[in-house]
């Protein structure tokens, strides 16, 4: 079986509009998130990670002058763009697209929102994001909560062993919108800080938009710098609760031994993790103990969030673009906002950016209705 690789990409978020960009500025340890006073958005002020529309229309304008796109479909075009042409790929009928969401175009259904309430329909994404680029192809749209973004890439990984294409494009993406809100605000999970992944002083989330793309292949002729290879992957529902993880870690432990041995390691064969870690005290503590389980409590651990904000459906992509990066450079990352640990089980908590030779890291991301996956990625030397 040919191997299957992930390689050029790009990310939109407020920490930048590339992922050279982004990744500089989390080395450097700057945070996306702040205090968003829009009552557009929500009646009162919150701390989140938002996308400025005047500088998301200005790069759009470059790319089409048109306003017939709404605010999330601007910023998938501009995001799949990049890589596209980045890459310089020719879309065909080797070429796949998947692009995953947790909420698509949501804000449609709010009154003032200009567009029609039927752009809120998944499948209006995906003919606009066909069209603009002529996919030959019909799009699979993938929405599976938190854990979208990391599954389309095992999805597109199947396609290809599959022989259904060579090549498959992802576009990964959620704002942060008046329903989204609510409904975390309704949760009691919203933090009235900087979010503080794994700390004992942790309240909650923060919540942030961010767009990534990926190009997953088979063809060698598209490595880069920033490519790693697939060595596992696996996807577990252990159908705990609508909202709540389980409290044994089952189904993130299930995912991650799944992946592992699909890519014939071993455990202390990984070099970090990159975690979900979204600061809630059930979702830390369920990963605690899941990573407790599978023998990784001493592996270098990283959560994101504290630089991003929960971004959905695109969080797990995001990260995962992040993590490619750092094996890149050799960089372990920092785990913004960490102070105590807070979780009953012992995680080996990136706290500094430190030098090390990184070979192999595992992403994992969870999700409401107990969904689970976990991915092992290896650098491949260019």
């Amino acid at each position: 079986m040919s191997k299957v690789f992930v390689t050029y990409n790009s990310i939109i978020s407020p920490l930048g509009f590339d992922s050279e960009m982004v990744a500089r500025n989390i080395k450097n340890k700057v945070s996306g998130i702040s205090l968003v006073e829009d009552k557009n958005r929500f009646h009162k002020p919150f701390y989140g990670s938002v996308i400025n529309q005047d500088l998301l229309n200005s790069h759009f304008r470059k790319l089409n002058n048109s306003e017939d796109y709404t605010t999330l479909e601007k910023m998938m075009l501009l995001c799949l763009n990049d890589v596209i042409t980045n890459s310089g790929i020719k879309i065909d009928e080797s070429v796949g697209l998947i692009i995953s969401t947790t909420k698509g175009n949501i804000d449609a259904l709010d009154d003032e929102n200009p567009f029609p309430k039927s752009h809120a329909y998944l499948s209006r994404l995906g003919q606009v994001l066909k069209d603009y680029f002529s996919f030959q192809s019909q799009p699979t749209i993938l929405s599976n909560a938190c854990v979208s973004g990391l599954l389309a890439v095992a999805t597109a990984k199947k396609f290809i062993e599959e022989g259904l294409y060579k090549s498959v494009l992802i576009v990964s993406g959620d704002l942060v919108s008046k329903f989204v809100l609510s409904g975390f605000n309704a949760f009691q999970a919203m933090s009235n800080a900087p979010c503080k992944p794994y700390s004992k002083d942790r309240n909650g989330i923060n919540l942030g938009e961010a767009i990534a793309s990926v190009l997953v292949t088979s063809n060698e002729k598209f490595l880069n710098e920033t490519t790693v290879e697939i060595l596992g992957e696996a996807t577990c529902n252990d159908a705990n609760h609508i909202s709540g993880p389980s409290r044994t870690g089952e189904g993130l432990y299930r995912s991650v031994k799944t992946a592992i041995q699909e890519a014939e390691i071993e455990a202390n064969n990984i070099n970090y993790i990159s975690a979900h870690g979204t600061a809630t005290i059930f979702n830390d503590e369920m990963e605690a103990i899941a990573f407790h389980r599978l023998g990784l409590t001493h592996t270098p651990l990283n959560s994101l969030k504290g630089y991003f904000g929960h971004t959905l459906g695109s969080s797990a992509l995001v990260e995962t673009i992040v993590g490619m990066h750092s094996l890149n450079q050799n960089i372990l990352f920092t785990s913004k906002g960490f102070t105590t640990l807070g979780v009953s089980k012992p995680l080996q908590i990136i706290e500094q950016i430190e030098k090390k030779d990184l070979n192999i890291f595992l992403k994992t991301a969870s999700g409401f209705g107990g969904c689970n996956t976990a991915m092992l990625f290896k650098k491949v030397a260019n």
